[in-house]
């Protein structure tokens, strides 16, 4: 059966979009593939290094020949290197990041982008500059590193976590537009933001949505 395909760096991410697909489309045929040696990797380098992507390709054809109709990768530290691997291999993907990234620069011109691993501003940071040329629209990106949050999220300790997140995102608000948490992970952080007065983006339930989107109209013009 044609299905959709997530792709993993964070175990607890499968967890996370089961519970957001139940909420809308929760018939759906899903199945999820968890690589956190990947990010590991990625980080340990400081880039998405040559035998990554190498990897990344492996695991495009064993979800495309296992019959999934649209890859979404769910890790920002990847996202350009699936896409990427996706168009060379001519997979559909989505990286989970992309209509978040669209939202924030419609939404204004300065645009904070919080993140708890380094290795995700750079590309999110590309993601919304390459957003804002496609609609020819000029904007400053403020990156702000979280880094003593990462460690609360590998011990478990999701609340503190979040918390510590939202301070963050709180202490670093003024004269911005928009914000963006760059990692899935961050996303009951934006919760926590809500009385801010500021959009908080988080990628999760936007990637969702237009994935659902994006594999309904695939599988629409299947034979």
């Amino acid at each position: 059966m044609v299905h959709l395909a997530f792709l993993h760096t964070a175990p607890a991410n499968e967890a996370l979009f089961t519970s957001i697909l139940k909420g809308f489309s929760p018939d759906l045929p899903v199945c999820h593939r968890v690589e956190p040696e990947l990010l590991a990797k990625a980080l340990a380098a400081g880039q998405v290094t040559p035998a990554v992507e190498v990897a990344l390709a492996d695991g495009l054809k064993t979800l495309r020949q296992g019959g999934a109709g649209l890859v979404v990768c769910t890790c920002s530290t990847l996202g350009a290197a699936v896409e990427a691997q996706g168009a060379r291999l001519q997979v559909p993907v989505l990286r989970i990041d992309r209509p978040m990234a669209e939202q924030a620069v419609r939404i204004g011109a300065n645009i904070l982008v919080a993140a708890c691993v380094k290795s995700t501003l750079g590309p999110t940071c590309a993601l919304l500059s390459e957003a804002a040329d496609g609609l020819a629209k000029a904007v400053r990106l403020n990156a702000h590193l979280v880094d003593d949050a990462w460690p609360l999220f590998e011990a478990g300790d999701h609340d503190r976590y979040a918390a510590r997140i939202a301070q963050a995102v709180e202490s670093n608000l003024s004269d911005h537009d928009a914000v963006v948490l760059t990692q899935a992970s961050m996303a009951p952080a934006a919760e926590l933001c809500g009385q801010l007065g500021v959009p908080v983006l988080s990628s999760p339930l936007l990637g969702a949505q237009e994935a659902v989107r994006r594999f309904e109209c695939l599988c629409a013009r299947s034979p």
